[in-house]
């Protein structure tokens, strides 16, 4: 797929490119003490948090690794750590 002038794609293959490659950050979310309130999923401008066993859990192949959701969660459950590539 060629991308347009300015590097939009056109609408409907947000799922076709792989974002998570940029990421510096990515969050790791600790089970023991998420209460799987959901504001991380909420919150997430990328939508790569789903609810997944009762357990919310990103796609890093979409995750940017903003940190809005560690930065958000109520009990601390997810820490932003550097990515090893």
């Amino acid at each position: 797929m060629a991308l347009r002038i300015g590097c939009a794609a056109p609408p409907g293959n947000s799922r076709n490119n792989k974002t998570g490659s940029w990421r510096v950050f990515k969050p790791i979310f600790n089970y023991e003490i998420c209460t799987a309130c959901g504001i991380c999923q909420s919150l997430c401008p990328d939508a790569c948090i789903t609810l997944v066993n009762e357990q919310y859990t990103p796609d890093y192949a979409f995750c940017k690794g903003c940190g809005i959701c560690a930065n958000d969660c109520s009990t601390d459950a997810i820490t932003m750590v550097l990515e090893e590539k």
